[in-house]
């Protein structure tokens, strides 16, 4: 495939947030994304995720726009057993999981900012 912008193996999903330091304390939690620095004088921090290559960065704002753009989909192994472990660190879910027969089950959730991420389970047959 094509690169003409020589990009590399890595991504970072750039997020507002009203407390950098509690969302990453968040993220650290709930998804075990790790700390990987916290840049202060620019109000930025960032996290690597254990998806290799893809860091989750959060930039200190008044009020974070949140609802819009991408959502960030995790996918799992087991989303009945992923949810049940979000569940008992009170993360607050959009809802049911939705399943959609021989495709995938998915389940949107919010970070303490509100921004919208979710769960994904195929369920494709290989």
């Amino acid at each position: 495939m094509p690169n003409p912008l020589k990009m590399t193996n890595s991504v970072t999903l750039a997020m507002q947030s009203k407390d950098r330091k509690k969302a990453a304390a968040w993220y650290q939690d709930v998804l075990g994304c790790e700390l990987l620095y916290d840049a202060e004088e620019i109000g930025w921090c960032e996290l690597s995720t254990p998806l290799e290559g893809v860091n989750v960065g959060f930039s200190d704002v008044e009020r974070p726009k949140t609802g819009a753009g991408p959502v960030p989909t995790f996918d799992v192994a087991d989303l009945d057993k992923a949810r049940a472990q979000m569940d008992s660190k009170d993360v607050r879910f959009d809802g049911d999981t939705q399943t959609i027969p021989g495709l995938a089950k998915l389940a949107t959730f919010f970070d303490p900012d509100g921004n919208a991420l979710m769960l994904s389970q195929s369920l494709m047959q290989s």
